[in-house]
């Protein structure tokens, strides 16, 4: 970025965009979280109340001064980036046939499900989950078999016994969050690898979504451990979905991908498209080759916010209503508040009477919780809290 003086609005314009404590108006923007109910403060779906980085922003500003909108292709540079990205964050070293560019993970999850499942199979997953998980088996007029995530030496786990009991011959796709989503695990190398065996074990392709992988918010302690990490042979009945979306906030761009090393299982997935998904619009190449490149420092910096944002509220909400139960958020900006042990039937109907838009827990196959977005001003999400305890404490 050319240099600018420190008073220029556009010098101005930068610094607010690392300033994770200033309120950005995004009411009538036609934002899907602020807009919907605008009657309601909104702290539910999974979009960041932040500027996107300086410099995605910059790449854009840069790519619409050409002024020409067609139709766009993968330019050599984004593939390079995202290669580049992929051994630098996941340690794996992927060829360019390789890798799959969606217009979005949704559409990747339905996708799989209608690629390697016919009309009568079975598609599993483990919940509570991201909804989305829950509804796209019926693209492909598939049933669903859905386990309960348990608790195992305190820690939302896999119920292995239960999905053995679960799965049958019909068993033919598993739908995996990881990092989980709604219960921010960062599940680990002996879970993920003894699911991968799981399928195995049973002929199952694992669809695996890491859309939240650079939302670690202590990468030491539990790192990121992808399906892409899985031993050989274990690695290739997998197909890998990734974003960079949730982190630089460019979800509305609707950039995705998937990285399949199995060529049979990549025909197979490229083949399901049809004529069902929309071209990758150019903006949304450029933005996320900027955030793979240039957005590490800006990542970062919104670990850090987001670690203050998370441990604000999980002690606000421990301390304020006996008996809740958060579990430890290792990644994502999202807070599943458990509700079930406390005299609180419905959180999110309370929430909603004292002005708040919480995420409903039973759009994740759980009654009698809430999902709550910590990635907002650490100012705004105070008085959320405070408002929440109120109400559900009346």
């Amino acid at each position: 970025m050319e240099s600018l003086g420190c008073n220029s609005p556009m010098a101005q314009l930068i610094k607010a965009m690392v300033d994770f404590d200033k309120e950005i108006a995004r009411r009538q923007t036609g934002s899907l979280k602020w807009d919907r109910r605008p009657d309601l403060n909104p702290l539910w779906v999974a979009d960041m109340d932040f500027f996107s980085p300086p410099e995605v922003v910059d790449a854009l500003q840069k790519r619409v001064a050409h002024g020409v909108f067609g139709y766009a292709i993968p330019h050599p540079s984004l593939v390079e980036t995202v290669i580049a990205y992929l051994e630098r964050r996941i340690g794996v070293k992927v060829d360019e046939p390789e890798l799959v560019h969606l217009g979005g993970l949704v559409p990747a999850l339905s996708l799989g499900a209608r690629a390697f499942g016919e009309p009568g199979d079975a598609a599993m997953t483990c919940t509570p989950v991201y909804p989305p998980f829950l509804g796209t088996h019926r693209d492909a007029e598939m049933e669903l078999q859905a386990v309960p995530h348990v608790k195992v030496d305190d820690q939302w786990s896999f119920d292995w016994e239960a999905m053995e009991k679960t799965v049958t011959q019909k068993t033919q796709v598993f739908l995996l969050s990881n990092p989980a989503n709604p219960l921010g695990r960062a599940f680990s190398r002996r879970e993920i690898v003894k699911l991968a065996e799981f399928c195995e074990r049973h002929d199952i392709v694992l669809l695996s979504d890491e859309i939240h992988c650079d939302l670690i918010l202590d990468e030491e302690k539990t790192p990121h451990f992808s399906a892409l990490n899985l031993p050989e042979g274990l690695r290739e009945r997998c197909v890998t979905l990734l974003a960079p979306s949730k982190t630089y906030n460019i979800a509305g761009l609707g950039y995705a991908f998937a990285v399949i090393p199995d060529e049979k299982l990549r025909k197979r997935f490229n083949a399901a498209k049809g004529h069902t998904l929309a071209e990758i619009n150019c903006l949304a190449y450029y933005a996320a080759e900027a955030a793979y490149q240039e957005g590490e420092p800006w990542r970062q910096e919104l670990l850090a916010y987001l670690r203050k944002n998370r441990d604000l509220l999980t002690e606000t909400l421990r301390e304020g209503i006996p008996g809740v139960a958060i579990p430890e958020i290792e990644a994502t900006y999202l807070a599943w508040i458990d509700c079930r042990a406390t005299a609180i039937s419905d959180p999110t109907k309370k929430a909603e009477e004292a002005g708040l838009f919480l995420s409903d827990g039973a759009f994740f196959g759980q009654l009698g919780c809430t999902r709550i977005n910590f990635a907002t001003q650490t100012s705004r999400l105070e008085k959320a809290l405070d408002t929440f305890i109120a109400a559900v404490r009346s």
